[in-house]
């Protein structure tokens, strides 16, 4: 039963998160990370810390893009490691056009709070990076 209790709070904890970003509340979902979180973008951009990650949200709950919903299709918890993957669609709406495209989010909380954020997103055309630029940044494997 303790389990089930801890999942049912970590299930909570997640959708909450998602959910604030369909509210369009940038203050709630900057409230979701810890001081120092990685926010890794689909494009590969990558913000370390409250301020960047909030810089590279601004133009998302400005309007930017237009209305943005994600829909949860599929959602996997281990409550354990404080880890969750969300698959999602986004729909943006804007006057004169509107879309949609699926992705998913890996999210790793620590004591109740986001410590990171890897955005991945189906594409037309993959994003290749070159090798000296992801060694600098630490990102490359091996």
């Amino acid at each position: 039963m303790a389990d089930e209790k801890k999942r049912a709070v970590f299930e909570k904890l997640v959708i909450d998160f998602t959910e604030a970003f369909n509210r369009e509340d940038i203050e709630e979902v900057m409230s979701y990370f810890a001081d120092e979180a990685i926010y890794d973008e689909f494009n590969g951009v990558r913000s370390v810390g409250l301020a960047a990650i909030r810089q590279a949200f601004e133009p998302q709950f400005a309007g930017d893009y237009g209305a943005m919903r994600f829909y949860t299709e599929d959602m996997f918890l281990d409550e354990a490691s404080g880890k969750a993957l969300i698959r999602w669609v986004l729909t943006l709406e804007e006057e004169t056009r509107a879309g949609a495209y699926r992705g998913l989010d890996i999210l790793h909380f620590k004591g109740g709070k986001l410590t990171e954020k890897h955005t991945y997103c189906k594409a037309m055309i993959p994003l290749i990076r070159k090798r000296p630029e992801m060694e600098a940044e630490g990102s490359w494997p091996g």
